[in-house]
């Protein structure tokens, strides 16, 4: 999947304002190095490459909320057995 470029362009002044906003209305969830290091670790050792660490890394952060529901793709299974019970495909 290739990413798309943003047509309009949107001036760097305007993307800073929509990312502080996104910011103040949410909750801000980061992996501490333990969780990010423990992250990309499982991630080698399943042998994924790519765009499946980021995503492990999404997962590290979702592992921190609880009782949420993780909203993606199939593949997250994978990544993430123990949130299983949580991972919902739209």
């Amino acid at each position: 999947m290739t990413a798309l470029p943003v047509k309009p362009l949107i001036p760097p002044e305007q993307a800073l304002l929509f990312v502080e906003e996104v910011r103040d209305r949410l909750t801000l969830v980061s992996p501490n190095s333990k969780e990010y290091l423990a992250a990309i670790k499982k991630t080698a050792e399943c042998g994924f490459t790519s765009g499946r660490t980021y995503d492990a890394l999404q997962l590290a952060r979702a592992a921190k909320l609880k009782g949420r529901t993780i909203w993606n793709l199939k593949h997250y299974h994978a990544l993430a057995p123990e949130l299983s019970a949580c991972i919902r495909n739209p």
